[in-house]
């Protein structure tokens, strides 16, 4: 089994470049499912129906969120229906959507959980518990579990790693649109990177134009952002899982750029 896992999509640039180039890699790599993390793919922050569309459209077969998960209000108006949209499952109980999905895949099922930070993000439930929680919930009806943390720190993310290392077979970081080059196999078999990175404009700040972060850097007043277009790059990882035991084989970091 193969699962390619897409960092956040950004904005218009981002949806443009997960439509066009996730099908020619699910095609050339031969992978079997597709995990992304959607949470700034409406003007880059939030969901709307047409951003989500785009997003299965494009090949998603998952889609994990985040921090800004709730921006655009047209998301109550579907993420209860949508079976395999995921948020941080460590929202207060009661919290629209759910935080974890399982996704039937062959003989298999694979449960892709999101579960977001707490250093410098907004304060929710410890997710190392959540994690618990939802991992003796699922018990043996997953045959892989998958990680999308949503996450600041490099440690935090660390952290969860190696606290699931042996217990979920991936788990990655997203939030910082900055591919991270760690990716590896854990000693308890987990695949794991820190951060996978966007899909977002090339020539942007986190795919935000370069001159509105400045000036708010420069000044220190309010700034409206607003998303660079132009050529974008795609960041992901690819996992390869032995059908036999589900014994990680290989983690594969992808960095495209449109122009490739």
């Amino acid at each position: 089994m193969r699962i390619m896992m897409v960092g956040d999509v950004v904005g218009r640039a981002g949806r443009r470049a997960f439509r066009t180039i996730t099908p020619r890699l699910r095609s050339e790599k031969k992978i079997d499912v597709v995990i992304v993390n959607g949470e700034n793919a409406a003007g880059g922050k939030g969901f709307t129906r047409k951003a989500l569309d785009e997003l299965y459209a494009g090949g998603a077969d998952i889609v994990t969120a985040g921090n800004h998960v709730w921006d655009k209000k047209d998301v109550f108006s579907f993420i209860d229906d949508e079976p395999f949209l995921v948020r941080p499952a460590n929202y207060p109980e009661g919290t629209p959507g759910q935080g974890y999905c399982i996704f039937p895949f062959k003989a298999a099922n694979i449960a892709v959980l999101n579960l977001s930070g707490r250093s410098f993000m907004p304060a929710l439930d410890c997710p190392f518990q959540k994690a618990d929680e939802i991992l003796a919930d699922i018990g043996t009806s997953a045959d892989v579990v998958v990680l999308d943390f949503h996450a600041e720190t490099t440690s935090e993310k660390l952290a969860m790693g190696h606290y699931l290392d042996g217990r979920a077979a991936i788990v990655v970081g997203t939030h910082t649109h900055v591919q991270t080059a760690d990716e590896q196999i854990l000693p308890g078999g987990t695949a794991y990177i820190t951060d996978l990175g966007m899909v977002g404009a090339s020539d942007s700040i986190l795919g935000v134009r370069k001159d509105l972060v400045i000036q708010k850097f420069r000044t220190g007043m309010p700034v409206r952002f607003e998303m660079a277009e132009g050529a974008a790059e795609y960041a992901a990882v690819i996992v390869d899982i032995e059908r036999d035991g589900g014994r990680i084989a290989a983690i594969e970091r992808v960095l495209l750029r449109e122009e490739d």
